[in-house]
């Protein structure tokens, strides 16, 4: 080890603070692209369509779209983060009073756990310092998700003005937007994380024990923010397009974003809300979470006993060192690389993976051989600890992101409709919806088996080698990469607005040709950042679960004992529960949407014949008000558990708890949201009509176009909503657990006591 701390209080912030710088550099150039009056350029088109619609109606057109779906995004996001602030207020006193409850609520200082002859501070400052860091997790998380939101309304009319131009254009312009959000929140929390870090050191001084368990909270509030994100936004948008979908494709026979459909505003606001800020939230929380878990445990291990300030650091030298990765990284795909058609889109973005992840690998050994020392030791609860090199941790975090590579090309290729699986469901829809959604089902089963042997690979090599601190590196090494994983992802949802701007413009078929291939390579990635997201998701759930288990004093966690096999099987049923809480959220909220759809289209005259104006604002209050209304069950159900089971059933029954959902809902993660994303490219493959196969099937409205249809509906709810909200269900009880670990270990199992 050479490093020394004057480098990490460097090096850390710098890296953010370029993130930042980055990001604003992006959105410049992005702002360059002129929307009714707004951007610094005139965008050099002077074009009459061929509809007779000159330029400047045009414009004007996607202006007036533009607003209408930021507003509806803005409207929406207020009147959630309204609710999530009562939430913030109600839980920071719950966490406050159960962690001081523990000493007592007394003020004097305590015997260190790590050193009995050293006083820590008391349990009161312990819980305020915990209350802090949540809140402070939750405002970067609610900021993080609105952030993201502002910057994909600002892109997405730019990007449908930029298509008339060519493909490459259109996709600089999604690409440049989405790696704004991507830099701005991983530097925003990498850099808050950071300064949290450093304010309550001055507190805490020597005890990193007590430090980083405060620390905890930050993670613990970002995913408490991103569940209700998740989950609102994911009903939100589904009901919108579920509704649009039903009455405008089906029953009426007209495009989709057809202007005349009712719908069509709050389906375009359901991008925004539920893929970019409800994304943004849960991708910030796994980073949290992550670096915390990988904090936590660090901070028992030797690093915390000889006070080594830059091996504890080392989870945010990794973070740091990503941001200047992806930084080069979106270089070659902004600047070194151009796009000349359509079929270099998704390959692109593969290459936008391959090389951070390559490059990434070479940052990996250079800041492990640099800032760790040669030899160390973790603790391991019931068991020596184990010594561990440097270079080992160096194959932890190669572990997970190479993982997270292998899982991103499996869920490309079970959701691409470029390789056979998705053709294979678009061929099924000859015979009708049913074999559509059976072939789909399959689909969705048999891509879970890759993954989880990649999860369960790197979940072997990271224990052997460094136990839990192994694989909570490993999990950050497979969120290393979060800035161009986010960059990839956002840009799905910008350029599916983008689309739908286009179609309620009036512009010609050329240019919704190159935006439909835009959003199918946009399907494929947000299928790949939900990948992501949930192998992620499953590494930092191991990762926090063995800090609980340390942090709860439990030497072993035997299944075979009655306590922990019931745990292990009210787990495993929790994602089934939580699923089919949501999934009925979607389908009430649909069901109200879909009787104002018919109601709009037999009542207002001349509606069909495009005379008259649908009302647009009935529909986005519709979803914006069963969002808000059906949020609340799933959420409450994710955050009380672990309370209800730690209070009443003690330390061990959670222990089982938290394995049985994370085994269960890993797997139920990744076939929802690939049988969704295959549905949806299923259906966009017959509409393309671009092979001789898909044009045997088409053309739109045929009747294996209209079974496709009933497929990528199905499929709405279970990739936007239940798939995504289920791999924050893992974490986040995982990480609850642990924030309130000494609580359950000193109060806990009062039920079996008596």
């Amino acid at each position: 080890m050479v490093l020394g701390d004057v480098f990490v209080l460097w090096f850390v912030p710098a890296a953010a603070v370029v993130g930042i710088l980055f990001a604003l550099v992006q959105w410049y150039i992005v702002s360059g692209v002129s929307v009714g009056g707004e951007g610094k350029g005139n965008n050099g088109y002077l074009h009459v369509d061929e509809d007779g619609v000159s330029d400047a109606e045009v414009v004007a057109k996607c202006a007036e779209i533009q607003a209408a779906i930021s507003d509806g995004a803005e409207s929406f996001l207020a009147t959630e983060y309204q609710y999530l602030l009562i939430f913030m207020g109600i839980f920071s006193v719950i966490i406050f009073v159960f962690l001081s409850s523990v000493g007592g609520f007394k003020w004097e200082r305590v015997p260190c756990e790590y050193d009995t002859a050293q006083e820590c501070p008391s349990t009161i400052a312990y819980a305020f310092f915990t209350t802090v860091a949540f809140i402070l997790g939750a405002l970067t998380s609610t900021l993080s998700g609105y952030l993201g939101m502002k910057i994909a309304t600002y892109a997405n009319a730019r990007t449908t003005l930029e298509a008339r131009r060519g493909v490459g254009r259109a996709f600089i312009v999604a690409f440049r937007s989405g790696s704004v959000m991507g830099f701005l929140l991983a530097a925003n929390g990498l850099l808050v994380l950071f300064l949290t870090i450093l304010v309550f050191k001055l507190f805490f001084k020597d005890d990193w024990v007590g430090l980083y368990e405060a620390i905890t909270g930050y993670g613990l509030g970002g995913s408490s923010v991103a569940l209700f994100g998740r989950v609102g936004g994911g009903i939100y948008t589904k009901a919108a397009d579920v509704g649009a979908d039903l009455v405008g494709k089906i029953e009426q026979n007209i495009p989709e974003d057809d202007p005349r459909n009712p719908a069509v505003i709050a389906d375009n606001v359901g991008d925004n809300v539920g893929d970019i800020a409800g994304m943004g939230a849960d991708l910030f929380g796994s980073f949290a979470e992550s670096t915390c878990a990988a904090l936590v445990v660090s901070s028992i291990s030797s690093f915390g006993t000889d006070r080594n300030f830059v091996a504890m650091s080392f989870p945010l030298i990794i973070s740091a060192a990503g941001i200047f990765v992806c930084l080069l990284t979106t270089l070659v795909a902004t600047d070194l690389f151009v796009i000349k058609g359509v079929k270099q889109i998704e390959p692109t973005l593969k290459y936008q993976l391959v090389i951070s992840t390559v490059l990434m690998t070479i940052a990996i050994f250079l800041v492990s051989w640099y800032a760790l020392p040669d030899t160390f030791t973790i603790n391991v609860v019931g068991h020596d600890p184990k010594v561990v090199k440097n270079w080992h941790i160096f194959l932890c975090v190669g572990s997970g992101l190479w993982a997270g590579l292998i899982i991103g090309f499996v869920t490309e290729y079970f959701t691409s409709n470029t390789y056979q699986p998705v053709q294979d469901v678009a061929d099924a829809c000859r015979t009708g919806a049913a074999t559509n959604i059976i072939f789909g089902l399959a689909l969705g089963y048999k891509s879970v088996i890759i993954p989880v042997f990649a999860i369960a690979a790197a979940i072997y090599l990271s224990f052997s080698l460094a136990a839990m601190y192994g694989i909570a590196v490993a999990a950050l090494g497979m969120l290393s990469t979060l800035a161009t994983g986010l960059a990839i992802d956002a840009y799905g949802p910008i350029s599916d607005n983008a689309g739908g701007i286009a179609e309620m413009a009036g512009m010609n078929h050329e240019v919704r040709e190159t935006t439909d291939a835009l959003d199918a390579a946009g399907n494929t990635t947000a299928a790949i950042g939900k990948g992501f997201a949930i192998g992620s998701a499953a590494l930092v759930s191991l990762a926090l679960f063995g800090a609980y288990v340390s942090r709860a004093g439990i030497a072993v966690v035997d299944v075979i004992q009655p306590k922990e096999f019931v745990g292990l099987l009210v787990g495993a049923m929790l994602p089934y529960w939580f699923s089919a809480m949501t999934m009925k959220s979607v389908g009430k909220a649909a069901l109200a949407m879909v009787e104002e759809v018919r109601r709009q289209f037999r009542t207002i005259s001349g509606l069909m014949e495009g005379t008259a104006k649908p009302d647009y604002k009935r529909c986005v209050q519709i979803s914006t008000d069963a969002s808000i209304r059906e949020m609340i069950p799933p959420g409450a159900l994710v955050m009380l558990t672990p309370i209800i089971v730690g209070t009443l059933f003690g330390v061990e029954t959670l222990a089982g708890l938290l394995a049985g959902a994370l085994v269960s809902g890993v797997q139920i993660a990744i076939s929802a949201s690939n049988t969704g994303g295959a549905w949806d490219n299923a259906k966009k493959y017959i509409e393309a009509g671009r092979s001789e196969h898909a044009k045997t099937l088409g053309p739109k409205g045929s009747d294996a176009h209209k079974a496709a249809v009933i497929g990528d509906t199905v499929g709405d709810p279970l990739k936007d909503t239940s798939g995504p909200s289920l791999n924050i269900l893992i974490k986040l009880m995982a990480v609850e657990s642990l924030v309130f670990a000494p609580f359950f270990a000193a109060n806990g199992g009062w039920l079996f006591r008596l």
